[in-house]
């Protein structure tokens, strides 16, 4: 990453602020909808980016069966320590196998 980069987007989060305090409730309102689906959505794009790649290959591994399993668990409503053991246990049980 380069310094420009990095002051861009230093700038832009700076001015994004500056347009809440600026704007006020007139702006919260309309984007209150949106803002409570952004954190679910950011930390789904997370767990599948750190699944499927590494650094700049995708790769497809006992990871990605791991979280497959663990979507499964959370589908079934299992609590999230039992979702997190059943990713563990599957991952953990495929590269043993492999």
């Amino acid at each position: 990453m380069t310094w420009t980069a990095i002051l861009l987007l230093s700038g832009g989060c700076y001015a994004a602020k500056l347009v809440g305090v600026v704007a006020g409730d007139r702006v919260g309102r309309f984007l209150e909808p949106v803002s409570s689906l952004l954190p679910p959505a950011l930390f789904s794009a997370l767990v599948v980016l750190m699944t499927v790649s590494d650094g700049a290959a995708l790769v497809v591994d006992t990871r990605l069966a791991g979280v497959l399993a663990a979507v499964v668990a959370v589908l079934c409503r299992a609590p999230f320590a039992v979702v997190v053991a059943v990713a563990m246990v599957v991952t953990g049980g495929l590269r043993l196998v492999t």
